[in-house]
């Protein structure tokens, strides 16, 4: 059967709560040997009707970092992921070729320190409005870095988190389609000298590497353990640069 070509009646259909997993791939050339990276982020997506508007509200809860050098691995916490707080947001709906598609326009927000997210990330490391949304002592972000079992160390960064939503809704009622992301970056401090140099990713350009997935499912799954728990059983398998023996 196909989609209700009714704005309002899709409307309603896609207005619910929402398991979500995307991947977003990264390449960073400021090190010596180009790095690539997957941000894997699972969260909450809400959407509801607020004056006929259909509104998309994202809460994140854990993410997963991959790299392309081998032995090397990296990450966040969960306190820190859960410190991202993107703006409700006015969902776009249009229909094309049979098929009804949702766009989330970008809305920046600021990560590891305070001030107007609509104007460029500061630039300065020591800039008086760094806070510490992982709560460890570190200013802005830690990200926790380790190669092999030899090296281990942390730097500290700051984000102007800037990402929209392209989907697509599926008959089966998932919502599905690519992640843009244009955010912003600084490493304000590090726990080794080796590490505090600048470093800064930008999203690959092949739209099929980074990928979004909105699942229906019951409103009573609203917590991280929860979401955890079932992921594995909807959402496809995390990507690997390696095949894990």
């Amino acid at each position: 059967m196909g989609q209700s070509i009714d704005l309002e009646t899709v409307k309603e259909e896609i207005v619910g709560h929402y398991a979500h997993y995307d991947v977003v791939a990264y390449e960073d050339t400021t090190t010596k040997t180009t790095m690539r990276s997957f941000i894997v982020s699972y969260g909450f997506t809400d959407f509801y009707l607020d004056e006929g508007k259909l509104m998309q509200s994202d809460r994140f809860v854990h993410a997963e970092q991959k790299l392309s050098r081998k032995n090397a691995s990296s990450g966040i916490s969960d306190e820190a992921v859960q410190a991202i707080q993107p703006r409700v947001q006015e969902a776009e709906l249009s229909f094309k070729e049979g098929r009804w598609h949702v766009y989330r326009p970008a809305t920046p927000s600021l990560l590891g320190i305070t001030g107007d997210p609509l104007k460029p990330l500061s630039t300065d490391p020591d800039d008086p409005n760094l806070t510490d949304p992982d709560q460890d002592g570190n200013p802005g972000v830690t990200v926790h870095i380790a190669v092999g079992s030899f090296f281990k160390g942390e730097i500290y960064i700051i984000r102007r988190e800037i990402f929209s939503n392209h989907l697509t809704l599926n008959n089966n009622g998932t919502l599905s389609g690519f992640v843009e992301d244009k955010s912003e970056q600084l490493v304000v401090g590090a726990s080794k000298r080796i590490l505090n140099q600048p470093s800064h990713s930008i999203q690959h350009a092949d739209r099929g590497l980074s990928q979004i997935l909105l699942v229906p499912i019951d409103s009573n799954i609203d917590t991280p353990e929860e979401l955890m728990e079932i992921r594995d059983n909807i959402f496809p398998k995390e990507p690997e640069f390696y095949s894990k023996k």
